[in-house]
């Protein structure tokens, strides 16, 4: 009953879900392609006739990024399979463009109605999915399984917030779950609240992200953004930033804190959605701040006090072109984005209080010396001050990142010794 409850409020969207894509393709032209394909419409046939083919969904950006193991060891360790990759997002279909090209055929996850699903699943046929992170299909995981299509979620992660959330609707929650043939969780909390919202065959593996190689082309883009900015300026970059932050920044830098700020710092604002490029931009425009935006790809001059990052699948090089870096989606209770990636990089990272999505990875950075924790944007503008103007703390904070990383390295052998068993031979 709760999933023809679910399917009928499906049902009811189906008709608005074109009108949506259409507006969303506005700034993101990749949401008005091959729409059809969202509806389980698809032009292009199963590769090769069929056979050996592993299907990976990764909804959006981060999940493709984390995917990247997975994909190199499956045509490693099994070079005649054929990876699909599905999407949900533009940013995500992008990505898998940029990092994996005709190593996997790009293709839309059809929305999660029956017919969708069935002309999906009919088409390519794959012998086992994979589901990145936090996707959850009910429709899709009950198709598989009547399919015989054994379906797994892996580098998995659920809040207790969206545990709670999952226990509310427990009858629709639960056989989903049960649908999956293995869950590869990232921490043992994430293991154990899937363990009791239903999942089987539960395992602790670790964080892909941090097993992700920064691409060299990535580290030699922010070495051009440092130079633009000028030889020896202080650089720090608030990356993903949500709606309400960017007011919330801009009011610390021109408070009482930013006093301390070394003389003609360079603040990159760089907005979570494309969306967002032109309202900040607009913001900064009412508050008369000098700004250069990435997309004009010039210099920054001396009298911009702000670079607004407005271009999409370049975060690695903002981060890497910053001497610290603030982690957005935290000062508001949003529950904060991928810290993992200037970490990765060796950058001083800074995280507000609300990194409910990323819990376990903040606070182990935390303990680790990696990142700091800040109450709001004043305090954040004070560490930023404090971290500029003290290359000795940046270092201690860049190596205890190098070994933080190091430390949690490994998850794809991990991940793969016990996937591999487990798939179709």
């Amino acid at each position: 009953m709760a999933r023809t409850l679910y399917t009928l409020l499906w049902w009811i969207a189906l008709p608005f879900l074109p009108l949506r894509l259409w507006w969303r393709g506005r700034r993101e032209p990749g949401y008005r392609a091959r729409i059809g394909e969202r509806f389980g419409w698809y032009r292009r046939r199963s590769p090769n006739g069929g056979g050996d083919i592993l299907w990976i969904h990764a909804v959006s950006l981060g999940e493709t990024r984390a995917a990247a193991p997975l994909i190199e060891r499956i045509a490693r360790e099994r070079p005649t399979a054929t990876v699909l990759l599905t999407n949900m997002t533009a940013t995500g279909r992008d990505a898998g463009r940029a990092l994996y090209g005709d190593r996997a055929i790009q293709i839309w996850l059809p929305y999660d109605v029956p017919f969708a699903v069935r002309a999906f699943l009919e088409r390519f046929a794959p012998r086992a999915g994979v589901l990145m992170e936090t996707e959850m299909w009910p429709n899709l995981a009950a198709e598989c399984r009547r399919r015989g299509i054994p379906l797994f979620l892996v580098n998995a992660r659920l809040s207790a917030r969206s545990a709670a959330g999952y226990a509310r609707i427990a009858s629709l929650s639960r056989p989903m779950l049960q649908s999956f043939a293995g869950v590869a969780a990232q921490t043992s909390a994430d293991a154990q609240r899937l363990t009791d919202l239903g999942a089987r065959d539960v395992a602790t593996i670790g964080n892909l992200k941090f097993d992700f190689v920064i691409p060299e082309a990535a580290r030699s883009l922010g070495r051009e953004f440092r130079a633009r900015a000028g030889e020896g300026r202080p650089v720090w970059v608030a990356g993903s930033t949500r709606e309400g932050e960017e007011s919330l920044i801009l009011d610390a830098l021109a408070g009482p804190a930013a006093r301390a700020l070394p003389a003609n710092t360079l603040t990159i604002i760089v907005p979570r959605h494309p969306q967002r490029f032109e309202p900040v931009a607009q913001l900064l425009r009412s508050r008369r701040i000098a700004f250069a935006r990435r997309s004009e790809n010039a210099r920054v001059s001396p009298d911009k006090r702000v670079l607004l990052g407005d271009t999409m699948g370049e975060m690695f090089a903002y981060y890497a072109a910053a001497d610290v870096a603030f982690v957005g989606g935290s000062l508001l209770p949003l529950g904060g984005q991928n810290l993992i990636e200037p970490i990765a990089l060796g950058v001083p990272t800074l995280v507000g209080p609300h990194m409910f999505n990323f819990a376990e990875a903040s606070s182990q950075a935390i303990e680790a010396g990696a990142a700091l924790r800040v109450a709001d944007a004043n305090e954040l503008m004070a560490e930023i001050a404090r971290l500029l103007s003290d290359p000795r703390a940046r270092e201690q904070m860049r190596m205890a990142a190098d070994t933080f990383c190091g430390n949690h390295r490994g998850a794809a052998d991990r991940l793969w010794a016990w996937l591999a068993p487990r798939l179709p031979p």
